[in-house]
């Protein structure tokens, strides 16, 4: 599976961004989905996870009720709808795909960078 992550950039505190990870080359529908981030000096971090289906979501706390991930298996892609960002939520942020919730991640995407500034 091949992943292509976009839709990183600079945006001012409080503002929106959407990321989006565009899969090829496997079954799209068949994996979990996640983004994950790394923000420099610190260790790469879990953000939120997708279900196959789309019925399950997970999320890193701080993010809770401003993130939200989604997916459209029609379109192979996965989605992160960031809201109220933060300066803390600068990172390069990373789409990831596994056989099942809660194991490794076998796929990543080349990365995209979220800059918030304050």
């Amino acid at each position: 599976v091949q992943l292509q992550a976009s839709g990183g950039g600079l945006v001012q505190a409080g503002g929106s961004l959407r990321l989006s990870c565009a899969a090829s080359g496997g079954t799209f529908s068949s994996y979990v989905m996640g983004w994950f981030r790394q923000a420099p000096g610190k260790e790469r971090e879990f953000v939120a996870a997708i279900s196959w289906s789309g019925g399950s979501t997970y999320y890193l706390d701080s993010v809770k009720g401003r993130f939200t991930i989604s997916r459209d298996n029609a379109k192979n892609t996965v989605y992160l709808q960031m809201n109220s960002l933060k300066p803390e939520d600068t990172a390069v942020y990373y789409c990831a795909a596994a056989a099942v919730m809660g194991q490794e991640y076998d796929y990543w995407g080349q990365g995209t960078q979220v800059t918030v500034s304050s």
